[in-house]
């Protein structure tokens, strides 16, 4: 055999050694946090949220569908002020933990796979816990009946208070 031939041969033979049944570790894979499934560079500035939030919104309103969805991310403590929407809302939390309260009602803990339904007119306000950031996808149905009514911001007390 030529130095050539010895050599495709030898390369050959580690190919298929590294090729073998032996004892390998585990491929990793790294999965995309579903926080980052949309981007989130866009920090919200209108003056409607305490702390900083981002807002990606992924159908914006039009008359054909009479919706829009958006995908927002609070950073931890951040937080909307109280508000309501004429056609209801529908929030799909998708990453984190946070608070969803209704005024009046007691607060309420909030984590990825929760479905929050809020009623049209009912004045709420959601964010992130302290300790965590908050992604969900806000659906704005029945936009027809008007754009969300904002209110003032949800109070320290109001936010770190788990009673009414």
């Amino acid at each position: 055999m030529n130095r050539c031939a010895t050599a495709v041969m030898l390369l050959l033979m580690i190919v298929m050694y590294a090729c073998g049944d032996e004892e390998k570790p585990p491929k990793v894979v790294q999965e995309q946090l579903p926080d980052t499934m949309f981007p989130h560079d866009k920090t919200i500035i209108n003056g409607n949220f305490t702390g900083t939030a981002w807002l990606q919104m992924l159908v914006p309103f039009d008359t054909v569908y009479n919706t829009s969805i958006g995908n927002v991310t609070f950073h931890p403590g951040a937080r909307s002020h109280w508000h309501f929407h004429p056609g209801g809302q529908i929030l799909l939390i998708t990453h984190g933990e946070g608070y969803y309260q209704e005024k009046g009602a007691t607060r309420r803990v909030i984590r990825a796979g929760d479905v929050i339904k809020c009623p049209p007119h009912v004045i709420h306000w959601h964010g992130a816990s302290n300790d965590s950031t908050l992604t969900h996808v806000a659906i704005g149905p029945n936009t027809q009946r008007g754009p969300v009514v904002w209110l003032q911001p949800v109070t320290d007390e109001e936010y770190n208070s788990s009673s009414r």
